[in-house]
């Protein structure tokens, strides 16, 4: 009987894909009324209100990763996920101030919550929260998340495949070219530190954060390698370098210059805007930087100084899915490209997804997973259009409501952190703070 409510419930809100970006100021259960006026509902979004906001926390690659499940009155809920390596107190804090309330008016719940987010994990609350929102504004209205931001650009998104740096050149090749053999159409390097531990001499004993002209060369030499094999047409990033400062990345970007990267990632410190738009002026690689910001109003400093190529929000730290794409929407005006930082679940995966549909100016979004890495990651979730979640190096934007995924509950069970292994339990002890 519960179900059957539900699916009246969504069958009597169902509006057609009305796009709403023009509306976002006002509360999203007026725009949909107004554009939906002759649909004759027993019971309207408007009745909405949440209820409770429960958890499970799973492990990828090594981190924790909370997921969290906002519930109605009308037994619609909504998933989010706070930043890997987060912690979910920081949305748990925030569930005070949802209980009650209509999930639908997405923008004003953004307003209250969002002074409770920060930098770095801090933001991991808020944006969780927003993501909860917009999936159950989506399932209450029986559309995609990226019809509510006003429409999409694109019916796939484009994935930059990550691989894990090693002083093994033969491994790396290896695994480079399986990445290209699987679909991806631009790759980055991670860890590139990585190369340097442990051999001496590549770095400056007596001038902290500074290479040597031997470290500069490991580095440059092990990115050229990787460029031969996958070819000069193939878009290639960096990132984690040692010595994030303006001198010794100047040398170490244009030694890499031969190397002809898409972007170096986070050559200097976000919050460091007088040097990175130095740097940005000294070299020919593009710069890239963002994934510990937390808001656009951050991101509006560096495109007002034009001190990088890219803007690279984590939308899981970000403050969520709306927020990203006004991001994108402001470093397009000022030229800059827009990409997405993503480390998390097929939850914040999606949330990325229809962010990026809905974003004009978005290049690419970042995937983890490899062959052996990949069922583990998609068995969490199984999705609600029979989508698939990736196809050959691009990411299906499905049709379905809210996110489009539902969690598979007999893996998720499988892959609970060690640390917090409860399951959607009673979190009461939050409904005041």
């Amino acid at each position: 009987m519960v179900q059957e409510n539900r699916r009246s419930f969504i069958r009597k809100s169902l509006f057609g894909g009305v796009a709403l970006g023009s509306m976002l100021g006002a509360p999203i259960e007026d725009a949909v009324a107004a554009a939906s006026s002759n649909v004759n509902r027993a019971s309207s979004p408007s009745k909405l209100k949440i209820t409770d906001m429960r958890y499970v926390t799973v492990e990828h690659m090594g981190r924790a990763c909370s997921i969290i499940r906002l519930d109605t009155n009308h037994d619609i809920y909504g998933y989010g996920e706070v930043r890997d390596g987060g912690e979910v107190k920081h949305a748990l804090m925030l569930k005070h101030l949802l209980l009650g309330q209509n999930p639908c008016n997405v923008e004003k719940l953004f307003r209250l919550v969002k002074p409770f987010g920060g930098h770095n994990r801090l933001g991991g609350g808020v944006s969780a929260v927003d993501m909860a929102l917009w999936d159950l504004a989506g399932k209450a209205y029986g559309v995609p998340v990226w019809q509510l931001l006003g429409g999409k650009y694109r019916d796939e998104v484009r994935l930059y495949g990550d691989t894990f740096s090693d002083k093994d050149h033969d491994m790396v090749r290896s695994k480079v070219l399986s990445r290209v053999e699987q679909g991806f159409t631009w790759l980055k390097m991670l860890r590139v530190f990585r190369l340097l531990e442990g051999v001496p001499g590549a770095q400056n004993p007596h001038k902290e954060g500074m290479l040597t002209n031997k470290g500069v060369a490991l580095i440059t030499d092990y990115l050229q390698m990787v460029r031969e094999a996958v070819g000069d047409d193939m878009p290639l990033s960096a990132d984690h370098f040692v010595g994030r400062n303006l001198a010794n990345m100047t040398r170490q970007a244009k030694a890499l210059e031969k190397v002809n990267l898409a972007w170096i990632e986070e050559p200097i410190n976000w919050s460091q805007t007088d040097d990175l738009k130095a740097l940005r002026q000294r070299i020919d690689t593009p710069i890239a930087t963002g994934e510990s910001m937390f808001a656009r109003e951050n991101f509006k400093i560096l495109c007002d100084a034009q001190a990088v190529d890219y803007v690279h929000p984590d939308l899981a730290t970000a403050g969520g899915i709306l927020e990203t794409k006004l991001i994108g929407d402001y470093a397009e005006d000022h030229g800059i490209k827009h990409v997405l930082h993503y480390a998390g679940t097929p939850v914040s995966f999606m949330a990325n997804v229809h962010s990026a549909a809905a974003t004009n100016n978005h290049r690419a979004l970042e995937f983890h997973p490899d062959r052996e890495a990949y069922p583990r990651w998609a068995n969490m979730v199984t999705t609600t259009g029979g989508h698939s979640l990736t196809k050959r190096g691009f990411a299906p934007v499905p049709d379905a409501p809210g996110l489009g995924v539902e969690l598979n509950m007999d893996h998720i069970r499988t892959v609970l952190h060690p640390d917090d292994k409860s399951v959607f339990a009673s979190t009461e002890q939050w409904n005041s703070f």
